[in-house]
């Protein structure tokens, strides 16, 4: 081996064209202890689990527990080894984030256990790998949204005593909490629906015999649709002012997208009583009136499927943005090609690029009016071109919408079961605890009536009793005393405890 290592420079040498300066070889470089320590084996104790890896492994890390310092204070002298109390099978997957660098997390984990232990050997949730992260994410927001319904809850349970605007914020968003708050939230979406009912019906033709014409219902029975109209809007203008006084925060709530909706709802009725002797805003007023079916949107606030349909288009607002974006690019260069393509043609539909737009929207939601057709062949290429490009360009984020609508869907039915179940759970536990106190009570009072009955009759009857009987008798009566002791004076001496205490043996 000597020599081999001897001749290397001089073959080198050859190669290049050039004698090596030093004749001898050079001897290996000698290995520092600290990388022998380094290249040694670590034993890993996890509740028994014995996990063994290189100690460089753990250094890669510095900033975690395993890789720091900080592991010294769990080494075990006796059996040359780290103990860690953990979970091991959580463990595992710890371990692999120090030999892979990216942290994977198990779906049948419990979220919060998983947590504990990335805290615990100090390693951040952004190393989880993109495969897992998405996961990850959605357990976590279930778990806070879980979370938030708890402290919701137990915020009521400790504040009994809340102030008017509290319980009436309560009220309106949380109807079920009280009978007059869902008599409230009922005859609230009563009254949305007759007013979009009645806004519809107004414009249907009724038919005059008198007369032969068919003016519409809401010029026959004006005077009728005007009271019923006026009784929504004036429902509709008390919930906004109590919802307004009730706000937490007044200038968030009146920010809010369903107060915009509430005040457009009812701002026409208010501006048409105004210029009703004015004929020369009559018709900005008709244009007003239109804005009078935004009310059906106040359905949202009933609907817990249109506000799960909100959350949803809320989630994807990115998606959407792309969506329009990429329509909006695709209608601009369809619509500027058909235009060149068609203009040629005598009488052709596609005037200017503008009015090529609604050819081009038309065609790429393959709705396909028939009103413009093009009349070229490079216009028709065109044309099937932009039909195939706009079910693609549609058809690219419908499956992230309806993931998302999926999740928020199930997410919420989850919430509701867990509400469902809380509930039972403590109808049943007030339900036994009602049937024992009601036990307990009846016991109680035939035994008073018993001992009534002995002090009255003297020991005689005292004898004839069983030992059971007897033993209940002396049960209650020192039960008695000591409920009679405990009410009399609030400070009990040494000695008074002393005979308690062989009472309650006695027991």
């Amino acid at each position: 081996m000597a020599s081999v290592s001897a001749w290397l420079p001089f073959v080198r040498a050859t190669g290049i064209g050039w004698v090596p300066i030093a004749r001898n070889p050079i001897p290996p470089s000698p290995v520092p202890k600290d990388k022998l320590k380094a290249d040694s084996k670590v034993k890993i104790n996890v509740s028994g689990h014995v996990f063994e890896t290189w100690r460089h492994t753990l250094d890669k890390f510095p900033d975690t527990l395993l890789g720091s310092d900080e592991k010294e204070f769990f080494y075990d002298e006796v059996t040359d080894e780290y103990f860690f109390d953990r979970d091991p099978e959580t463990f595992r997957h710890i371990l692999t984030y120090y030999r892979t660098g990216k942290l994977h997390y198990p779906r049948h984990e419990c979220l919060t256990s998983f947590e504990g232990e990335m805290s615990f050997f100090g390693i951040q949730s952004d190393v989880i790998g993109d495969c897992c992260y998405e996961d990850y994410r959605d357990r976590r927001r279930e778990n806070q949204e879980r979370l938030a319904d708890d402290q919701v809850e137990e915020t009521e349970k400790r504040h009994p005593c809340e102030t008017v605007r509290e319980k009436m914020w309560r009220a309106f968003e949380n109807p079920q909490t009280s009978t007059p708050a869902l008599v409230f939230y009922y005859v609230t979406g009563f009254f949305i629906a007759v007013s979009v009912i009645s806004n519809v019906i107004e414009t249907v033709p009724c038919y005059r015999t008198e007369t032969g014409r068919t003016p519409a219902c809401g010029e026959v029975y004006e005077l009728e649709l005007f009271c019923l109209d006026t009784a929504c809007v004036m429902l509709f203008t008390g919930e906004y002012l109590l919802r307004l006084y009730a706000a937490p925060e007044r200038v968030r709530y009146m920010r809010s997208v369903m107060s915009v909706i509430d005040v457009v709802a009812i701002l026409p009725y208010y501006i048409g009583l105004g210029i009703t002797d004015n004929k020369d805003l009559s018709g900005a007023f008709v244009t007003l009136r239109v804005f009078r079916v935004f009310r059906i949107f106040k359905f949202s606030r009933h609907s817990q499927g249109l506000r799960i349909l909100g959350y949803t288009l809320k989630s994807c607002a990115s998606e959407l943005g792309f969506l329009l974006f990429s329509l909006t690019m695709a209608i601009i260069i369809f619509a500027t090609v058909m235009y060149y393509a068609e203009k040629s043609v005598p009488k052709t539909h596609f005037t200017s690029i503008p009015e090529a737009f609604w050819y081009t929207i038309v065609t790429m939601t393959t709705l396909g009016y028939g009103d413009m057709v093009p009349a070229t062949i490079i216009g028709k290429v065109v044309g099937s071109v932009c039909s195939l490009s706009g079910v693609l360009v549609i058809a690219l984020p419908v499956p992230v919408i309806v993931s998302n609508f999926s999740r928020i869907y199930h997410q919420n039915q989850r919430s509701d079961k867990r509400k469902a179940q809380k509930k039972s759970r403590l109808a049943r536990i007030h339900m036994a605890k009602s049937a024992y106190c009601n036990a307990f009570l009846n016991n109680k009072r035939k035994i008073e009536k018993k001992l009534l009955a002995i002090e009255k009759a003297g020991s005689q009857d005292e004898m004839n009793l069983k030992d059971d009987e007897l033993f209940q008798l002396q049960h209650h009566h020192i039960l008695t005393c000591l409920e009679r002791a405990t009410v009399s004076s609030d400070v009990i001496a040494d000695g008074d405890v002393d005979v308690m205490m062989a009472l309650m043996l006695l027991l």
